[in-house]
């Protein structure tokens, strides 16, 4: 049955106080709140570098690499920041919660916004049940002979039933998630450097902590740059999410200040939590002995013999994992809810509950983590780097496409002589273009490496088989491009859109 809606145009309009609004949906119930004020998306935006990526995946990143993982995460942030600086932009002048899916259906056509929010609502789904496998194996740590799955189930149910609540309770949550997070990324990162600094030898510790770890095992590059390449895809893995920053736009009470804020806050994360982190880590223990079992964190404390520490990582590490789910939940849902209000998703996923959540979304996502019951339960051990691979195509393929819609506006602005941007990328517009070229190289070296050959399969079938969904089932304002409003200063400009395929 096709998605049809009227052929009305359709007009996304946020205002200070409400947005959203489409002929879509009816009146009453069709509004989402603007609950998140700039200390939630502050906070948002600092625990957004912290999850899963970091806390699991970066011992399969060290493993591929050495001590050398830590080029690829400065080369990978990098372009990582003119993303989110051209999204940033794109958010700052239309502030809609359908973010990067919207702005790629205004400046790019239907088909490429159609294409690009369904694989961010995919790339948030495997990310999460990614997610909820690592969330199982911390608890492992303490609990080895309880199966996994009893563990995803419980969690699921528990973030349902948060993300059920006003945007508000969503926003506190994520504050509290990441003050944990940040706090206790800090204070690892000083008591590692004074154990390496004063020359600390806790009793039980395996090897002796020093910068020399960085280079006595085989050198700083032991796998070459092979070894550098195939870390890429799970590096580009632990960024993933960090757009969802964007998504947040729509339920910003002063997105004008807000998201440049938060944006600009990527470069020190990228530097705090990825390299600086790592690299102490490295530092501490050499990295061929660190073996993914668990997290590279309690492993690595653990092994040095400090009361309590690995229990109280793994505590940390929790926390990270539940902010993670409840972000994919946050930001899945919303993609979804301005999917339906384009004619791009059955109108349902537009419903708003009384306290302003879509909540046909929530359990769209609550049934999709329920696949990761299952997952768990047959396929433990070889789940998450697959996972990983195929988050890491969908998240690279909504990165290109934020590029190229931003490029496009940006021409666009250009011609019709419009007010510059409150809030331009730099370097424009080479840094953008070198970003687009990075992004489609990692692309390729997913088909170059066996382990990860898979997720580009995986992707492209995902997107013929979009391509085909779209061909049959979206009829008429899903087949126009969407009109967005300009909230550059000084004045509010309504875009005027062309329409049609």
């Amino acid at each position: 049955m096709a998605w049809r809606t009227i052929d009305a145009p359709f007009v996304a309009q946020p205002t200070r106080h409400a947005v959203l609004e489409s002929p879509l949906m009816k009146p009453k119930g069709s509004v989402l709140t603007r609950g998140l004020n700039a200390r939630h998306i502050r906070f948002m935006a600092l625990g957004s570098a912290i999850g899963t990526g970091l806390f699991y995946g970066s011992s399969s990143a060290i493993q591929k690499a050495g001590p050398a993982v830590l080029l690829a995460y400065i080369i990978a942030g990098a372009a990582v920041f003119m993303v989110m600086r051209a999204l940033g932009e794109m958010a700052v002048r239309h502030p809609v919660s359908g973010s990067f899916g919207q702005y790629a259906g205004r400046y790019l056509g239907p088909l490429a916004g159609f294409i690009t929010g369904w694989t961010y609502v995919f790339e948030m789904a495997v990310v999460a049940v990614a997610d909820v496998t690592a969330f199982s194996i911390y608890m492992g740590f303490w609990f080895q002979d309880v199966p996994r799955w009893i563990w995803v189930l419980a969690i699921i149910f528990f973030l349902a039933a948060v993300n059920l609540l006003s945007v508000k309770v969503f926003g506190e949550l994520e504050f509290w998630f990441s003050l944990v997070k940040v706090s206790a990324i800090i204070a690892m990162i000083a008591g590692g450097v004074a154990i390496i600094v004063f020359g600390f030898h806790m009793e039980g510790a395996q090897a002796a902590a020093g910068l020399g770890n960085l280079v006595n095992n085989g050198g700083f590059m032991p796998n070459g740059w092979v070894g550098l390449l195939a870390a890429f895809a799970v590096v580009m893995f632990a960024f993933g999410g960090i757009e969802t920053i964007g998504v947040t736009a729509g339920e910003a009470k002063d997105p004008g200040k807000s998201i440049p804020s938060a944006v600009n806050t990527v470069p020190v994360r990228i530097l705090l939590f990825y390299v600086l982190t790592l690299g102490v880590l490295m530092s501490l223990v050499p990295w061929n002995e660190i073996t993914g079992e668990s997290s590279p964190f309690v492993q690595i404390f653990d092994s040095l013999g400090i009361p309590l520490a690995a229990h109280i990582l793994n505590a940390v590490v929790i926390t990270a994992a539940l902010s993670a789910i409840n972000s994919d939940i946050f930001g899945a849902g919303r993609v979804l809810f301005g999917l339906s209000q384009q004619g791009h998703a059955p109108a349902a996923f537009g419903k708003i509950s009384r306290s302003g959540v879509p909540w046909m979304t929530v359990l769209l996502m609550t049934g999709v983590l329920l696949a990761g019951v299952v997952l768990n339960a047959t396929i433990p051990e070889d789940v998450f780097l697959l996972i990983a691979s195929i988050a890491t195509f969908a998240t690279v393929w909504v990165w290109i496409m934020i590029l190229a819609s931003h490029v496009a506006m940006k021409r666009e602005i250009a011609r019709g002589g419009m007010a510059p941007s409150a809030f331009p990328v730099p370097l424009w517009p080479l840094a953008s273009v070198a970003a687009i070229v990075f992004m489609l190289g990692i692309i390729v070296l997913l088909g170059v490496y066996p382990d990860t050959r898979t997720a580009l399969v995986v992707g492209a079938v995902w997107l013929v088989l979009l391509t085909v969904a779209f061909k049959l089932w979206v009829r008429g304002d899903g087949r126009r491009r969407p009109h967005l409003v300009d909230e550059t200063p000084p004045a509010a400009v309504v875009e005027y859109a062309a329409t049609g395929d």
